[in-house]
């Protein structure tokens, strides 16, 4: 009888062919118009055009508090004292998910609530075969927390968080942190659904007019206020070169805005600075195609930031139009459309913006092809394999 040899093992075989099976974890409500929860979206599908088999988990308030993934109901709290209690420390269903479903990943969104809580879950996770990672999308981030007067909030977490960080597959940040919280971590990029960012299309004629556009849920760290100021600078001599700065999105806080308007009105620049409240879709790509120059981030220092990949800075690029900020993005700080300001309070020279506009010769695709390579898709190919391959 002949005997074969090297048979492979048919359950080692499988198990290699077999779809990954990624549990996305966020602590929070999911609302498809909310920009975090776009994002969120756009990073599944990437997991999902990866060849990932993905399973999204958040929090529903509505009538009761319930965690769901996939629009099925794990666990339901109720209402009421215990539910908020609940809510922040059982875990279970989480973690019951994992083993009943055999996930190979979990990719957990930080809400800065590590306690031993979420320590429990990630340690139970791992015990079910899972790699567990965590994304922190701003860090540092405890000076955030100070400049807003609410420290408090994460007292916990500062205690928890290199304990939770040490059980860890890596933490994934869009930092050039090597290590946070004593773990390793996969630097990555903030990423781009091209489908989703619609290029501007429209050549303005900017020999007599430049339009500055700021996109964001507006905090202090955004330093529009330094726009404002450099636009008070601007017109305190006869101009016959017109700027206007057209904000769109809602503020942080009501103290937010009325700081902002307060500086619009002490500076007399009710004419020039537009405010639109939050625009999305074809208002959103209307406002660009009349728009020609980006106001990214100018204030990231006022929270101890250096060293940042901003979301605002790839959409811009992906609507194909130059842009400026203050904090170090090493995707961008070398590119010919980019105009960097010093992370300071000085006010922004006006000027420079319209002689770095007036002596630019871009075209949008060109801007838009430049970061092809920070499609969501090329970013959590990162992760993967850091981490399954």
């Amino acid at each position: 009888m002949a005997i074969i040899k090297n048979i492979p093992n048919l359950a080692e075989v499988f198990e290699k062919e077999r779809m990954k099976k990624v549990l996305f974890l966020i602590f929070h409500g999911f609302d498809p118009n909310n920009g975090i929860s776009k994002k969120i979206s756009y990073q599944v599908d990437a997991f999902k055009k990866c060849g990932m088999n993905v399973h999204l988990c958040y929090m529903d308030e509505k009538d009761t508090k319930k965690r769901i993934i996939d629009g099925n109901v794990i666990a339901d709290y109720g209402n009421g004292l215990l539910s908020k209690i609940l809510k922040r420390t059982d875990f279970s269903a989480i973690s019951n998910y994992v083993k009943k479903n055999q996930i190979d990943l979990v990719y957990i969104r930080s809400n800065h609530n590590a306690n031993m809580f979420t320590i429990n879950m990630v340690k139970k996770m791992k015990a079910y075969g899972a790699k567990v990672v965590m994304e922190i999308p701003t860090y540092p981030y405890d000076n955030e927390y100070k400049a807003q007067g609410i420290s408090r909030q994460i007292f916990q977490d500062k205690i928890f968080r290199n304990q939770l960080a040490k059980h860890l597959d890596a933490i994934v940040t869009f930092s050039d942190f090597d290590k946070i919280f004593g773990q390793r971590t996969i630097k990555i990029s903030n990423g781009i659904d091209f489908d989703s960012v619609k290029m501007k299309t429209t050549i303005n004629d900017t020999s007599k007019e430049l339009n500055l556009i700021g996109v964001a849920e507006i905090h202090e760290w955004h330093g529009f206020d330094r726009i404002v100021r450099g636009l008070a600078d601007y017109y305190s001599k006869p101009q016959d070169y017109l700027v206007e700065f057209h904000v769109v999105g809602y503020f942080f806080s009501k103290e937010i805005e009325d700081e902002f308007r307060k500086i619009i009105s002490d500076n007399h620049m009710e004419n020039y600075v537009i405010l639109y409240g939050k625009k999305r879709g074809t208002e959103l790509d209307n406002l660009f195609e009349k728009c020609d120059f980006g106001i990214g981030s100018l204030g990231r220092h006022r929270v101890g930031i250096d060293k940042i990949k901003t979301l605002k800075n790839r959409e811009y690029a992906a609507r194909g139009i130059p842009f400026i900020y203050s904090e170090t993005d090493s995707d961008f700080d070398e590119k010919p459309y980019v105009l960097k300001a010093t992370a300071d309070e000085s006010p922004i020279d006006i000027n420079s913006i319209i002689y770095f506009y007036k002596n630019f010769n871009m075209a949008s695709i060109e801007i838009r092809e430049s970061i092809k390579t920070l499609s969501w898709e090329n970013q959590m190919k990162i992760v993967i394999n850091s981490i399954l391959l």
